[in-house]
């Protein structure tokens, strides 16, 4: 009776910890669906326009796993396990947790995190992107994808360690990606950086990314560089966005010339009804070192209207034109190649995000 007695309070006081652990932690489930019907030309090499179900009119479908706990002293465990969505297909976009697989502690010094997860400049960028990093219509992380370089910043690293932190009107952060070489320290390595500053209505952007090739014979590697400048905006139903680029690769190669460009982009949000946001926005690309008569020069003029049924569920719609100089050829994707001198495409879409 003593025993059965013991083993029952035992279980009783096992039973109030795992409930207090439990009440002290976090972990939700989420996503985000978007999916549409669009019309693109130039869309093969016979010139045909095509229509089709597209996933990711607005941003990239994707379904995750986050969480806290509570370690107390104001620190606190925090993960995130996130995956992409194809949603025409139902199929996975890459590996199962392509998007980030990360654990770490966050408190009053700011976030620490070790694992895959996206670059500082990513996360620093994004809030000055008018199309918000739309997979189909926004060149903020890349160029169109037809050129013989997309000038873009690293969106994500493997094996990285990844700080973010405040202090007043400033946000700031750094992100290393170990190369994991054992040719050197330096080979494959990946570095992200970058600073925010808020006044008002008024923020302004600074980042910096290099990335280490492999050293090959001669003792040289691959280099490549971006500095972003941006500056933001908002104030009542308005939000005005302005970010520049600059893109460079040193290559290892002797007397190989470095691959240089400058991305432009600009763009005004307007709040025009308590459920309806309309978007204009245009993507410059300078493109330098290249001969004349192959100068693409590419440019992109996006419009879309925004409706919210919901807090969680909007519908869309987008209209994009590109265009090159010198008979290049260009593309409204980041991914997908265009097969003539400009495109056009029309989409309208849903997304929910639970």
């Amino acid at each position: 009776m003593k025993r059965t007695a013991f083993s029952l309070a035992a279980m009783a006081v096992l039973a109030a910890a795992a409930g207090g652990a439990q009440a002290q932690s976090n972990v939700s489930f989420y996503g985000l669906l978007d999916v549409g019907i669009d019309n693109i030309s130039n869309a093969s090499p016979s010139k045909g326009s095509m229509s089709r179900v597209t996933s990711g009119g607005m941003n990239t479908s994707r379904w995750g796993f986050r969480g806290s706990e509570d370690l107390g002293g104001g620190l606190k465990a925090v993960f995130n396990l996130e995956g992409g969505i194809l949603m025409d297909t139902g199929a996975s976009d890459g590996a199962l947790f392509k998007r980030q697989a990360y654990v770490g502690l966050e408190g009053s010094y700011g976030r620490l995190v070790l694992g895959r997860s996206f670059t500082t400049v990513y996360d620093f960028v994004l809030p000055f992107d008018p199309l918000a990093y739309a997979p189909n219509y926004s060149w903020a992380t890349s160029g169109n994808a037809t050129g013989p370089s997309k000038y873009g910043m690293t969106t994500a690293f493997d094996n990285m360690v990844k700080y973010s932190g405040s202090a007043g009107d400033f946000k700031y952060g750094a992100s290393y990606g170990f190369g994991e070489q054992a040719s050197g320290a330096q080979d494959s390595a990946k570095f992200s950086g970058g600073v925010t500053y808020k006044a008002g209505p008024v923020s302004l952007l600074a980042t910096y990314e290099k990335v280490n090739g492999n050293t090959i014979a001669n003792g040289g590697r691959d280099k490549t560089t971006a500095y972003h400048l941006g500056a933001m905006y908002n104030e009542g139903a308005w939000k005005v966005q302005a970010v520049a680029r600059d893109y460079k690769l040193d290559p290892a190669a002797t007397g190989k010339p470095d691959v240089r460009g400058t991305i432009y982009w600009g763009g005004v949000s307007y709040l025009t009804a308590p459920a309806v946001t309309l978007t204009g926005a245009i993507y410059y690309q300078d493109v330098k070192n290249v001969a004349a008569n192959t100068d693409a020069d590419p440019i992109m003029y996006v419009a879309r209207v925004r409706y919210a049924l919901s807090k969680r569920t909007d519908l869309y719609v987008v209209g994009a034109y590109a265009k090159a100089k010198n008979n290049q050829l260009v593309g409204l994707s980041r991914d997908d190649p265009g097969f003539g001198n400009t495109q056009r495409g029309l989409m309208a879409g849903m997304q929910h995000r639970f």
